[in-house]
């Protein structure tokens, strides 16, 4: 079994052994935010998207050092842990950023600490999946809307008790409402529903994460000529759409199957992901 490493402040480290103390922010206050990415055949795709949202995320955190966590940082990091794990090239990344230094609720220092890692992948593009997910809607808390919403944070208590939900229910995913009671993502991933022919997304004023694949798939409607509407979406729509399907950086796109007795065909789901594989 060869070891593997990650990178903890650009230094290799192996990925079995403990590095981060007790004091760090991250683990104590959730004091930080996270890219997940995806590598197919060496390159890092949508690198300027993941670096833009983690520099207005760093930003919006005031976590300095944001100038230098660029795509050009995000593409050599990934290509040397790649090369240093001996990894084929397809590859899903995680990095996380934190505030460094003590402190309690107010911090000391605003200088910023990373570590990022990686788990290899058999395939070489973005595959739909074969069997469609099944869904409902968890409602018993919903996600705050405020100028930290569209961002990747370390605070994810409401995406893991929504994955309780989805565990003690078997589902295969469900869906988060805003603080309004509007649709605005699943688990771990944007929302886009097909809907009298027209697709919709809740926009980002709906509290949603500004997702970098979200971002790519409305590029991709608009090159292709299909409608595409950002709007305040009624849970209720679930019961009366065509078609539905999420999107994240890491799958792509995964087409839903069902909702209840409500039961979706996949047809923009599966244009879009030949798409996004020739994009």
């Amino acid at each position: 079994m060869l070891q593997e490493y990650l990178l903890f402040n650009d230094e290799f480290q192996a990925a079995d052994v403990p590095f981060l103390t007790a004091a760090n922010r991250s683990f104590k206050f959730g004091d930080g935010l996270f890219e997940s990415m995806r590598m197919i055949n060496n390159k890092l795709q949508f690198a300027d998207l993941h670096a833009d949202r983690l520099t207005a995320g760093m930003k919006a955190l005031k976590i300095d050092g944001h100038a230098l966590m660029d795509d050009y940082f995000l593409r050599q990091k990934t290509a040397d842990l790649t090369k240093r794990n001996k990894w084929n090239g397809n590859v899903r990344f995680r990095l996380s950023v934190y505030r460094g230094g003590a402190g309690v609720y107010t911090p000391e220092i605003n200088k910023a600490g990373y570590v990022l890692e990686g788990i290899p992948l058999k395939s070489s593009n973005y595959e739909l999946n074969s069997k469609g997910l099944i869904i409902d809607v968890y409602d018993e808390m919903t996600k705050p809307v405020n100028k930290l919403s569209n961002y990747k944070t370390a605070n994810a208590l409401l995406y893991v008790m929504a994955g309780l939900f989805k565990s003690q229910n078997r589902l295969d995913e469900a869906m988060i409402l805003n603080q309004h009671g509007f649709l605005c993502e699943s688990i771990s991933a944007n929302v886009f529903i097909v809907y009298n022919k027209q697709i919709y997304t809740p926009s980002l004023a709906e509290g949603c994460v500004s997702g970098v694949m979200r971002t790519a798939i409305m590029q991709l409607c608009k090159m292709n000529d299909m409608p595409l509407i950002e709007a305040q979406i009624n849970p209720e729509i679930l019961k009366e759409a065509e078609e539905v399907f999420i999107t994240n950086a890491t799958q792509g796109i995964q087409w839903v199957m069902g909702y209840g007795r409500k039961r979706y065909f996949n047809e923009v789901s599966k244009f879009l992901n030949e798409k996004l594989n020739v994009f």
